[in-house]
């Protein structure tokens, strides 16, 4: 690793002084070096950069629906632990300085990852069609619990860019003179975007939970990784502009729908303004090019506001939206 003498950053900032800087963190959480070379990058960096940088892809290579759906937590305790060993290089220093996370790279990627004939096409083509994930249902699943995640850390979180945007590893595919539509992973995405806007709230989450185990192999590494307590409701509450409270809720259950009740009182009066779920009878459910709207949002029924106390019905395996607005 080079280290910075402040030259670099000094140089940079001499043209533009409006920069800010990102060190290189992780590259993934499984990384036998992950924790020891945060620690010293941040040492390194601390007085020049204002991000240390990570990345996360979400896997299913076991086909186990649960385990999947679970993997987004791990993404919470990755954030949480580079927060902590940043946090820990700023008390070393006696700083008030906190630095911030960039979310550099995340996705749902698995299918077309380990293989190197999806990764390398030979011979220089012009514009190959490479790393073409098709995303299911269960992917969207699993890419909402990762948005969840970023929501819950924009405290710390202040960038995080998709990996990608249009045909590899998209929430949108085109074909080559012909037609354009939505992967099941864009309505998650469209939504936060939309909706998400405001200031996160801690909201505390009461619900059952489940144990899994996590397989996030790396290279020819088989590893497996304990995640405990899984709430089968994951959560995130947002208060908009002009009082209103925006709510993203992702059921877990394989099986069981999940009552929420949610108390929201300091918000005066609420009326509901939309209410979305997203599923599909077919967790391999796929949008095509022939089939573009197999999995879209549909209306989420039955959802009431009472003053401030919202109570709605979440069926399995189900990513739900809820706007209210403040009347």
């Amino acid at each position: 690793m080079a280290r910075w003498r402040g030259k670099p950053p000094k140089l940079m900032r001499w043209i533009d002084p409006r920069i800010e800087l990102a060190a290189c963190g992780s590259s993934s959480r499984n990384m036998p070096s992950f924790g020891h070379w945060e620690d010293t990058v941040i040492e390194h960096t601390f007085d020049h950069a204002e991000y240390i940088s990570l990345h996360t892809y979400l896997n299913n290579y076991r086909d186990d629906t649960a385990s999947f759906l679970a993997c987004p937590d791990l993404m919470d305790s990755f954030i949480d632990e580079v927060v902590a060993i940043a946090d820990s290089v700023a008390a070393k220093r006696r700083s008030a300085k906190r630095m911030m996370l960039s979310f550099d790279e995340w996705n749902v990627w698995y299918r077309t990852r380990r293989v190197r004939a999806d990764r390398v096409k030979e011979g220089w083509p012009v514009a190959p069609p490479i790393l073409e994930e098709i995303y299911t249902m269960e992917d969207a699943l699993a890419f909402g619990g990762a948005c969840i995640s970023l929501l819950n850390h924009a405290d710390r979180v202040k960038t995080a860019c998709l990996a990608q945007l249009v045909n590899v590893i998209a929430p949108i595919m085109t074909e080559t003179g012909g037609a354009a539509w939505r992967q099941t992973i864009f309505f998650p995405f469209a939504q936060m975007s939309r909706f998400g806007r405001g200031k996160v709230l801690r909201a505390q989450v009461e619900s059952e939970t489940y144990d899994s185990s996590y397989y996030d192999p790396r290279g020819t590494l088989e590893q497996s990784f304990a995640v405990p307590n899984v709430p089968y409701l994951k959560l995130a509450a947002v208060a908009t502009e002009h009082g209103g409270l925006s709510l993203f809720l992702l059921n877990r259950d394989l099986s069981q729908e999940i009552e929420v009740n949610l108390e929201a009182r300091s918000f005066g009066r609420l009326a509901l303004g939309e209410a979305l779920e997203l599923r599909h009878d077919d967790l391999k459910a796929t949008n095509t090019s022939h089939a573009m709207e197999r999995v879209k949002p549909a209306p989420l029924k039955g959802v009431t506001v009472d003053g401030g106390h919202i109570r709605a019905t979440l069926k399995p395996l189900s990513w739900n939206v809820i706007h209210l607005t403040g009347n």
